[in-house]
């Protein structure tokens, strides 16, 4: 196993007074200091730790990938311990960046950053209805790495790493299977499927995380992209302005954005997670002309109150980032604990429905098991409908009629 005081020493650095995660109580941590915590007691220079933190590859050097890593930097529950014991040898592995962990409270094993993070036992549970693939993203798989469940767009999986494992992962069937970020020689038969495929229009690049890996792979995947005429959009499915917004550098988005348009869909779950690094990753996309568009899933213990959804969302709107979806979280094998019943979300809905302005209120959607695609669901507002009459519920309650113009009305 890597030497862990080097990364212990990350989570300490990342939890320094009036930066990301200082609200949190400080990690019990092992006595003995590695080199980076030893030259930081010894007074090192502010600006070199600043360097190193705000390095996306420091970052993901230092991500914490062990049980031991994360028991050392927020002090494991039994369950969670087990469930960590787990992942390193079935199933998702662990992968925690510094500066996510340094938004955990290791004081509170209900934390909602922790609970995104760090895997608990009951991932080995075995629920009747969970599905080691269920989007059927296998069956709909038209060539290599490059999966088509709806007439007019793809889409490509580049990578099967992230930088921070969620625990919700809806593709835990290959995420970290040490695969690493395909070349784009492997991706000729994709390419080719998409030029034979004018219909295809839209096409989603995800993985893993497509921005998990160099800038120099990344914009020559999308260059390639870019030579497919019939290809008119592209999006990066990424939710590296979450976990790892250092990632967002100004030589990124002045390399991508030749390429527009570019659509940027991301993961915001939790208020916790709308820190100041993550503010200055979103405005740096929107002020380069990347629409960003947020997918919140919708989990148990976690956003599953209209209080912590409406301050999520209002604060997105805030940073020219629209709330797209709520997502009904998939039915993924290992996850039930983390997944609520439908009629949660479509109450959520109900609770937000003119509590919120109209840019910040996302459409509730469950992609359907099987690969069947997604369907919108939400309040049932249609009272009755009579011929050329419907009565409507408002979100205050208060029940109007509707009339239809006369048939044959307007010439």
């Amino acid at each position: 196993m890597r030497a862990s005081s080097e990364l212990v020493a990350a989570a300490r650095l990342a939890r320094r007074p009036g930066e990301e995660g200082a609200n949190t109580r400080a990690a019990a941590l092992p006595e003995r200091p590695g080199p980076l915590a030893a030259s930081a007691q010894q007074g090192a220079q502010p600006a070199r730790v600043k360097t190193r933190k705000s390095d996306w590859t420091w970052q993901l050097r230092h991500a914490l990938s062990s049980a031991d890593e994360l028991h050392g930097a927020l002090s494991l529950t039994p369950e969670e311990l087990a469930g960590a014991r787990r992942a390193e040898k079935a199933g998702l592995p662990i992968r925690v960046t510094p500066y996510y962990l340094s938004l955990c409270d290791n004081a509170d094993p209900a934390c909602p950053i922790r609970r995104q993070c760090v895997p608990l036992a009951d991932e080995s549970a075995e629920v009747p209805g969970d599905l080691v693939d269920p989007l059927g993203e296998v069956a709909h798989e038209v060539a290599p790495h490059l999966v088509q469940r709806y007439p007019d767009r793809a889409l490509l999986l580049a990578t099967d790493r992230c930088a921070v494992y969620c625990r919700f992962c809806t593709r835990s069937r290959m995420v970290g299977d040490g695969g690493g970020a395909v070349a784009l020689e492997r991706l000729a038969p994709a390419m080719a499927y998409l030029e034979a495929h004018p219909e295809v229009r839209d096409v989603i690049v995800s993985g893993g995380d497509p921005l998990a890996v160099s800038t120099d792979r990344v914009v020559r995947l999308i260059a390639r992209l870019r030579q497919i005429q019939s290809v008119e959009t592209i999006r990066l499915a990424t939710r590296v302005p979450v976990t790892l917004p250092q990632r967002i550098t100004a030589e990124l988005v002045r390399a991508l954005k030749p390429y527009h348009p570019l659509w940027v869909m991301t993961h915001f779950n939790h208020p916790k997670e709308l820190t100041p690094a993550a503010e200055r990753a979103c405005k740096r996309l929107a002020d380069h002309g990347f629409p960003v568009m947020n997918q919140t899933v919708l989990l148990r213990g976690i956003n599953d109150d209209a209080t912590t959804l409406a301050t999520l969302f209002r604060g997105l709107v805030r940073w020219r980032v629209r709330p797209y979806y709520l997502l009904q979280m998939d039915p993924v094998r290992g996850t039930a604990h983390l997944r609520t019943p439908l009629a949660t979300g479509v109450s959520l809905m109900e609770q937000l429905q003119g509590r919120l302005t109209g840019i910040a209120l996302p459409k509730l959607i469950v992609d359907t098991p099987g690969g069947m695609g997604k369907v919108p669901i939400g309040p049932e507002y249609v009272v009755d409908r009579r011929p050329g009459r419907t009565v409507l519920r408002t979100h205050r309650g208060v029940e109007v009629e509707y009339v239809d113009p006369p048939a044959g009305s307007g010439g």
